[in-house]
């Protein structure tokens, strides 16, 4: 099964730095290794349950005055790596819904429960890059599934008070999918 694991930090230097413990910890995958808007860096990386976890604990106990947030999803949707990518070539017709947060990790916690809570597609995950450090998916589907889709995904950033906004348009105009999405 693969595993994500992410770690948000305050500090590129220290970002550098834990990269390279997260690496040599355990048997992971690099997803992406950069500074994000606001001065922060993000490391996200993919592997087995335990070495991803391993790899985090590791990373988080490096430099723990520098960590911002940071999570470890087991068992991710399949969906959710190529939405991070921005490769998903679904169909983009259904209804859409996006879910905003304050936080890169609360947002990639919200599209997998997203994912998994409803037969959506995951069209695109953006994180904090020209976003002052929020993060956003976008997701599509029929109405119903995706409302079910965001609603557990919100649901999740706003327990942890960093949701920004949720929103379903049930019938979006085509050129929102064609000059955006």
């Amino acid at each position: 099964m693969t595993s994500l694991g992410l770690i948000e930090l305050n500090s590129i230097a220290a970002g550098f730095s834990i990269c390279d413990t997260l690496l040599k910890t355990a048997n992971v995958e690099l997803v992406l290794n950069r500074t994000i808007c606001s001065g922060k860096y993000m490391i996200i990386v993919n592997g087995s349950v335990a070495a991803v976890q391993a790899s985090i604990a590791a990373g988080r106990q490096q430099w723990p005055e520098a960590v911002i947030d940071s999570m470890v999803i087991a068992n991710v949707h399949p969906s959710v790596l190529p939405a991070l990518a921005g490769t998903h070539e679904g169909a983009q017709t259904g209804s859409l819904g996006v879910i905003e947060s304050f936080s890169v990790a609360s947002l990639l916690e919200a599209a997998d429960a997203a994912a998994k809570a409803a037969d959506v597609t995951l069209l695109e995950i953006r994180l904090a890059m020209a976003l002052g450090g929020k993060a956003f998916v976008t997701l599509t589907g029929q109405v119903s599934a995706v409302r079910a889709a965001v609603e557990a995904g919100a649901a999740l950033v706003a327990e942890k008070g960093l949701l920004v906004n949720k929103v379903v348009i049930p019938a979006p105009a085509q050129q929102l999918y064609q000059n955006y999405i």
